[in-house]
């Protein structure tokens, strides 16, 4: 991990989380105001159904909360869609951004995804930008080259001036128990430092990049100390309050 960047853990509850769940979030806050205080900052997503319970009851404990997507435009005839100032409203400080399962599930492109994080940024909200390759592109030797172009076209200009995060995810290794390597960790996160660093100069070094592919409890301390990784995204393991105590305290 990079140490003059503060770490951050990010969970993100999917389309997972009933307000009976926050019975979790009430577990995790007791463990993180009666342990050792967490080296990283903690943020929530979950579903928009819950997103105010989860801001107003995790902030006893400096939880923060985010959503898991957000629309390009402020308002309008869009049904069933939520506007990064809604999110704002509701009282989230992240958005989640270009999420594999956004790409693959409904199609979005860099374009769009890039729209959505400058609409985040313009709404107050700190994007957190995802990008990974495929199994396929993994295996014919591309990912590095995926993952280049998926920056360059999902992170807007307003970046070098606001805060976004970048959160590399494997998409193989999402939700199958299947990880990369600690060398294949290491050598795609040092590439996306040497894109953003040469994109955002000076700003390059200092932005996050959090590594979100099947990060568990059991891995999460060795992942987490690589040079690069500044936190991670985490998916199943947030939904259950000791899984992500373990990850949050191996920081």
């Amino acid at each position: 991990m990079t140490t003059t960047i503060s770490p951050l853990i990010a969970g993100n509850w999917k389309m997972n989380g009933l307000r009976g769940s926050l019975d979790e979030l009430t577990a995790l806050a007791g463990m993180l105001t009666t342990g050792e205080a967490p080296r990283a900052l903690v943020v929530i997503c979950p579903p928009a159904t819950i997103l105010s319970e989860v801001v107003h009851q995790g902030a006893t404990a400096g939880i923060l909360a985010g959503g898991q997507d957000c629309h390009t435009e402020s308002h309008g005839a869009h049904t069933g869609d939520i506007s990064a100032g809604m999110l704002a409203d509701a009282g989230a400080q992240y958005v989640i951004v270009g999420h594999s399962e956004r790409r693959a599930d409904h199609g979005e492109t860099d374009a769009q995804v890039c729209a959505k994080a400058e609409a985040a940024i313009g709404a107050g909200l700190k994007p957190i930008i995802c990008v990974g390759e495929t199994e396929s592109q993994r295996d014919s030797g591309d990912a590095e080259n995926v993952v280049a172009a998926q920056l360059a076209g999902s992170i807007p200009e307003a970046a070098s001036q606001h805060e976004v995060i970048i959160a590399y995810e494997p998409i193989w290794a999402i939700g199958t128990g299947r990880t990369p390597t600690i060398e294949d960790i290491s050598s795609m996160h040092a590439a996306i430092r040497e894109k953003l660093t040469a994109r955002f100069a000076e700003k390059g070094p200092s932005i996050r990049i959090l590594y979100g592919g099947s990060l568990k409890p059991q891995n999460a301390r060795e992942i987490l100390a690589v040079e690069n990784v500044n936190g991670g995204l985490v998916g199943g393991a947030s939904l259950l309050a000791k899984d992500f105590y373990t990850i949050i305290s191996a920081v």
